[in-house]
């Protein structure tokens, strides 16, 4: 008993000492998108500003393939801390291997990852379209085709 109390002193005085330094331990806070390095995958037709609704790359295998490498990069760097590690969830945002593979799931994650999601006033998944562009949105996709799960 004495073992237990002790861990919970231990652990309210932490959470004291990090809210008395400015910190919000409940929270991530402000995340900073990651630059991601699209200059090997081509430009998209008509033009990179002009969003397609669905996948570029998924046409040619080769451009396929290069995508999904810069996907994964690009995921991790700015899509784990919320959707999970390798695209499992652990609840704070939606599974991203249950969206629909291939062209069924393009439109809407187009659209999410461009404008993002809010309900309520509140923003659930911030705009990532303007901050990474489209070319590293359709990597990511890319990316995530392969880990879909039925």
């Amino acid at each position: 008993m004495l073992l237990r109390a002790s861990r919970i002193a231990f652990i309210g005085s932490a959470l004291i000492a990090a809210s008395s330094i400015g910190y919000n331990v409940w929270a991530h806070g402000n995340v900073t998108p990651q630059a991601v390095d699209t200059s090997k995958l081509p430009d998209i037709a008509p033009d990179n500003n002009t969003w397609a609704t669905k996948n570029p790359y998924r046409a040619d295998p080769q451009v396929y393939a290069i995508a999904q490498k810069i996907g994964e990069s690009a995921y991790g760097g700015n899509c784990a801390r919320c959707h999970g590690l390798d695209a499992i969830s652990g609840g704070i945002a939606p599974d991203l291997r249950y969206l629909d593979k291939g062209e069924a799931g393009d439109e809407w994650y187009i659209q999410r990852f461009q404008h993002g999601s809010s309900r309520d006033g509140k923003v659930y998944m911030p705009p990532m379209g303007e901050a990474l562009g489209q070319k590293a949105g359709w990597a990511i996709r890319s990316w995530l085709d392969s880990k879909h799960e039925e």
